[in-house]
């Protein structure tokens, strides 16, 4: 009986997890350019982490976390998102000691027993960026123009939506009055909403069902209730935007489903999704910190969804070439030995080199080398080493070509020899 993997998680193949790499590579190098640096936190932490950060009464909390007792019988759960785990680390280690603003980015799997489907799994990947120490504007749209110009540099057309969400002084006569309003449009509300009126009156307004976006559609906004300080730092956030020509959407619908976010919010929407079209969500938050025990400290992040952001690079018919620079065939023992010293150097030196045994016959190893759509074999057989020589084949136009084989060439001049037979 063959064993599956477990519902909700898969297994990324090569051909997937080549686009992987390239993401995580220029999200790497993206970051780079504005100051952030790598942290690696674990995967597993206290339950008590998660449920403070997030909220006790959250569904993330209450329903989809992967916890468990450890056998010292404390809790421990596979961690649901990333910011948590940043912030923990960040206190843990006195990190605001070392720096007064911290800029930390992540990579790596979160775990949510949530249902599944296309782009959404129990065990999911997050790239994620955290600030912490600024609270200014200008940071908060610095952030935003840093996730613009990756989304440029993966040549991926998205659409920035973004938001206040007011502060502890303003938002809580938002919250009563958009109460108040779902309280009246009771019967024209889903079940889910129904609780979130209760636990978090702003949900209400991100809700999916069509009865419960007709039944919001003249909501009050949030807008209208900031406090001066918050209309003033969302307006700065505007023209910094604007300053650099980076197209924006204030959509006053917009809410953030953890409970800590404040202030400025934001979906970075792809085109080509469908309705699960959200690939990169964040915001501030700026007393969470303090709420984990930590120093009072401003912060401000996202998260980028991979697997979506993955789904969008395949929609495009985006593919990755994993095709060998050259694929060596040697013919007999000799040649394979020889082959083996030639495919090690170019290897040395960077090039993605395919050898294959001596003993197998030359059809089977062109068979092999189209099957890995190699542009270039280099035939080595033994007659022709002896004096010197080789064969390359042109696999797109099946054309062979003697060629001087020197052993003592540098690598870049042997692959540029060889790349010479399709000009």
């Amino acid at each position: 009986m063959k064993i599956s993997a477990v519902r909700g998680f898969r297994d990324i193949l090569p051909e997937e997890s080549a686009l992987w790499r390239v993401l995580e590579s220029q999200a790497r190098t993206s970051f780079a350019t504005y100051g952030f640096a790598e942290i690696i936190v674990p995967v597993v932490e206290k339950t008590e982490l998660f449920a403070r950060a997030i909220g006790e009464t959250t569904d993330i909390v209450e329903k989809e976390m992967y916890t468990f007792t450890d056998r010292d019988e404390s809790s421990l759960t596979l961690r649901p998102e990333g910011t948590a785990s940043v912030i923990r680390a960040y206190i843990e280690h006195n990190l605001n000691h070392k720096e007064p603003v911290s800029k930390l980015f992540y990579i790596g799997p979160m775990f949510r027993r949530e249902r599944p489907q296309k782009g959404r799994y129990r065990q999911f990947h997050q790239i994620g960026a955290e600030i912490l120490g600024r609270d200014d504007a200008l940071i908060d749209a610095e952030l935003l123009l840093m996730l613009n110009d990756l989304f440029k540099s993966l040549q991926l057309e998205v659409s920035i939506d973004v938001n206040s969400l007011g502060d502890a002084v303003c938002r809580p006569r938002f919250r009563e009055r958009l109460k108040a309003f779902g309280e009246s449009k009771l019967a024209q509300l889903c079940e889910n909403c129904h609780s979130r009126l209760h636990r978090n009156p702003l949900r209400i307004l991100d809700c999916k069902e069509p009865g419960c976006r007709q039944a919001t559609v003249d909501a009050p906004v949030i807008r209208d209730f900031l406090c001066d300080p918050c209309r003033e730092h969302f307006t700065k956030v505007e023209t910094y935007l604007r300053q650099e020509n980076v197209a924006f959407t204030v959509n006053p619908r917009l809410v953030r489903g953890l409970d800590y976010y404040c202030r400025t919010s934001f979906e970075i929407l792809a085109h080509g999704l469908g309705s699960q079209n959200a690939v990169c969500g964040g915001g501030r938050y700026d007393g969470l910190v303090e709420q984990l025990g930590g120093p009072a400290v401003p912060g401000i992040g996202f998260a980028i969804g991979v697997e979506r952001l993955v789904m969008l690079l395949q929609a495009q018919e985006r593919h990755l070439s994993t095709a060998p620079d050259v694929f060596i065939a040697p013919l007999g023992e000799v040649a394979e030995g020889r082959a083996f010293s030639l495919a090690r150097r170019l290897r040395q030196e960077g090039y993605r080199v395919e050898l294959e045994g001596g003993g197998r016959g030359l059809k089977a190893q062109m068979r092999r080398a189209d099957k890995l759509n190699a542009r270039h074999v280099l035939i080595l057989g033994e007659n022709e080493l002896t004096a010197g020589k080789g064969t390359v084949r042109d696999m797109q136009t099946k054309t062979d070509r003697p060629l001087a084989v020197d052993l003592t060439l540098p690598a870049q001049a042997m692959i540029d020899v060889i790349r010479e037979t399709s000009h």
